[in-house]
Formats: structure tokens, C-alpha cells, sequence
């Protein structure tokens, strides 16, 4: 399973269109207010949906959750290729939201479901580490195709399209987990007890938000990764601007320089991160304890924030692309402590579900902190946007403090 689940998270991250979609609605004629509302868009049907699909994948199956999170996801692809209105990006948001649902936490739960059922429960952050360093190989590698296919073609609208053969081998990987994976209660079978199993999983769930540990630690988890995910996008902008400026690519269009540039920025980055994921384990092991990481990740990165905004708005491009790098380092160790924190206080048959609720608090602040950081860089410019996201983390970094970590509520 190990291979299958490192291979699920390399398919998942040859999203082509990564690196260049914020630069694509650019092109298209959007500002930076209207990206952050696509943004929005995306993460408030993320929210809506998140909780209910979480109990949907945990009462009927976490493996048929995420084919038809791969159906949505090749739903919004197909309309990104092929309009360019901003209804059209809407309501391809919508699909990729619907997505984002029905797979955030659910292939998480399926990993942890794994180890329980393995009985190395202790592993989680290492493990999980391990198949996240190969999701973000994965980003390295698209990087590259994905500058190959601009640099070829001129243009952006392709990298939509070249993202359907992937997401069509992950669905057919997924397809292959045993159905040991679900985890459902053997006795809840059948149609006719649908609903008995939709309770039991309620009931489950709700009992787990009687502990403010695990609702400290949801906000703190998903604080940090909405505001990772509100400015990451910009460091495209950033690099365009290089990329213009470099004289010995004047032989080629802007966009070329552009993907020449990025590509090679991306991937350098998420080869970078995929070493990062990797080494979560070890990170964990000589920590005091891993509250004490998941802490002092939340504030080194808040700083490493704070300094990226300081350098975009002295045009420091440079500098500021270096903390970028440092920024998506420091989320990818935080990430896998923060699965590994958050398994330790959930009980194993409310685990999508649970891990579904933190998306949906990330889900819920992303809705808010993206269009208000795309309204700072239309009036202010990107510098200041990422340095106010920045000065916020330090402020709320006292209030969100995660504590020793306790084992995970008893279900009965």
C-alpha cells in the first residue's frame, strides 16, 4: 500500500495548471480582487461541503469519495479549457470545490486507516511524511511539463487540458485500495441500515468537538495552511516580472520567459518540499515534543511571511522568491506533524470526517483571507498584501498555541 499510496499522492499533484492559473486569470482580463473571489468561491463550497462529505465517505465509503472527487476535479478542468468568462471560472471553482470535499481528509483517513489496521499507529507522521514527499515530487515533475507545454504552445490554456490523463490514472489507481480501507462498522451493512450508519458516524463526530485541544488545534492547523494558501499564488506574478526582465531570454516571447522561469522555480521549489515532507518524521523525533514543532513551525513561517511581503514590496524579487521557497518548506514539514497531531485526538472511525472538519475551518478562513489579500494588492501592491497576511500570523500565534498532545477520545 505504501507504493500505491506514494503513487495516488504523484498523480494527485500533476496539476499542470498550478503554477501559471493565477497568471492565466490574469490574462484573461480578472484582477487580483476577482481572483480572490474565485478563490473564495472555491473555499466556500469546500466549507459548505466538507463536514457532510467527510460523514459521506466515513458512513459509505472512503474509496468511492474519492473517485468522485477525481470525477469533479476532471468536470472543472474541462471548463477551464474550455471557456474564459468569469461565470465559467466560477462555476469551475464550484466542481473543484465539490473535489477539494469529497477528498480532503478521506485518502488521509485511508493512510492512517492502514497503519491502525497494521498496528503502527506511531509511524504517522514519518509515514505520512513519506507519501507527501512524493505528492510533492510530483508538483516538481508537473512543473517541468507544464513549462514545456507553455514554452511549446505560447499560451496557458493547455495545461487544463493535460491535466485530465493523470487525474484519470488516479482514479483507476484508487479503484485497486481493498475495501478493508473504509473502515466501516461491519454490523451497519446493507442499504436498509443507511441511515443507522449515517447516525453512528454523527454521533462519532459530534463527540469529538466536546475537547478544546482538537478545536484549538483544527484552528491553528488550518489558520496557518488558509494563509499559506491566500498568498502562495503570488509568487507567479513575482517571477513574471523577472522573467520580462531578463535580457538573455529577449530571443523569446513573454510568455516563454515566463514559463522558462517558472518552471524551472517551481520545480526547483517542490523538489525542495518533497525533501521537506520526507524529513517531517525526523523533525518530529528531535523536537521536545510535536506540540513544540507545530508551534515553532507556525511561528518561523509566520516570520518567513513577514519577510517575503518586506522584499516583493522593496522589489527585492529575489529575496522574496527565496522566502517563498522557505514558506512552502516550512508548510510541508508543519503539514504532516499537524496530520499526525490531529490522528492522535480523533478516534480512527470518525477520521475523514474529522480531518474534514480542519479543511473546513482552512476552507472557511480562505473564503475570507483571499479576497481581502487580493484587494490589499490591487490598492497597496503585493508587498504590503503579504506582509499584513504575515503581521496577522504573528499576532494570532499567542492565541493559537497548540499544548502536549492527549490520546484521542474514547468512542462508544
Amino acid at each position: 500500500m505504501f507504493l500505491k499510496f506514494r503513487l495516488y499522492g504523484f498523480l494527485k499533484n500533476l496539476r499542470f495548471f498550478d503554477p501559471f492559473l493565477l497568471l492565466y486569470f490574469r490574462e484573461s482580463g480578472l484582477s487580483f480582487l476577482s481572483i480572490g473571489a474565485l478563490y473564495s468561491v472555491r473555499a466556500i463550497t469546500v466549507n459548505v461541503l466538507e463536514i457532510p462529505t467527510g460523514l459521506i465517505a466515513d458512513t459509505y465509503g472512503r474509496r468511492r469519495s474519492l473517485i468522485a472527487a477525481f470525477a469533479c476535479y476532471l468536470g472543472s478542468f474541462a471548463l477551464l479549457f474550455a471557456l474564459r468568462q468569469f461565470t465559467a471560472f466560477a462555476l469551475s471553482m464550484v466542481l473543484f470545490g465539490i473535489g477539494e470535499a469529497f477528498r480532503s481528509g478521506t485518502h488521509k483517513a485511508l493512510i492512517l486507516e492502514h497503519l491502525r489496521q497494521q498496528g503502527r499507529q506511531d509511524e504517522k507522521v514519518a509515514y505520512y511524511g513519506r507519501t507527501r514527499a512524493a505528492s510533492q515530487l510530483g508538483s516538481a515533475v508537473s512543473a517541468l511539463i507544464a513549462a514545456g507545454l507553455v514554452f511549446g504552445t505560447g499560451g496557458y490554456r493547455v495545461v487544463f487540458l493535460a491535466s485530465v490523463a493523470p487525474y484519470v490514472l488516479g482514479l483507476l489507481l484508487i479503484l485497486t485500495y481493498p475495501p478493508r480501507l473504509d473502515a466501516r462498522d461491519p454490523s451497519l451493512t446493507g442499504g436498509h441500515k443507511a441511515a443507522q450508519r449515517l447516525k453512528s458516524s454523527a454521533r462519532i463526530w459530534l463527540a469529538m468537538f466536546r475537547r478544546m485541544s482538537l478545536n484549538l488545534a483544527m484552528i491553528n492547523s488550518a489558520t496557518f495552511s488558509a494563509l499559506f494558501s491566500s498568498v502562495k499564488d503570488y509568487l507567479q506574478p513575482l517571477l513574471q516580472s523577472q522573467a520580462i526582465a531578463l535580457p538573455f531570454l529577449f530571443a523569446f516571447s513573454e510568455t516563454q520567459r515566463v514559463a522558462l522561469l517558472i518552471g524551472a522555480m517551481y520545480a526547483s521549489l517542490y523538489g525542495c518540499t518533497s525533501l521537506a515532507a520526507s524529513l517531517a518524521g525526523t523533525v518530529e523525533a528531535r523536537s521536545r515534543s510535536i506540540s513544540s514543532a507545530a508551534n515553532g513551525t507556525f511561528a518561523v513561517g509566520a516570520l518567513v511571511l513577514v519577510a517575503a511581503g518586506i522584499s516583493a514590496w522593496l522589489q527585492w524579487y529575489a529575496l522574496a522568491a527565496v522566502a517563498f521557497v522557505a514558506l512552502y518548506v516550512i508548510h510541508n514539514v508543519r503539514r504532516p506533524l499537524m496530520v499526525g497531531y490531529l490522528a492522535g485526538l480523533i478516534p480512527h472511525q470518525a477520521m475523514a470526517s474529522g480531518l474534514s472538519a480542519e479543511s473546513q475551518a482552512k476552507s472557511l478562513l480562505v473564503a475570507g483571507f483571499a479576497p481581502l489579500v487580493g484587494w490589499l494588492a490591487d490598492r497597496l501592491g503585493i508587498g504590503p498584501a503579504i506582509l499584513v497576511a504575515g503581521a496577522a500570523a504573528l499576532v494570532l500565534l499567542p492565541l493559537l498555541r497548540v499544548g502536549s498532545q492527549r490520546p484521542s477520545i474514547p468512542v462508544s
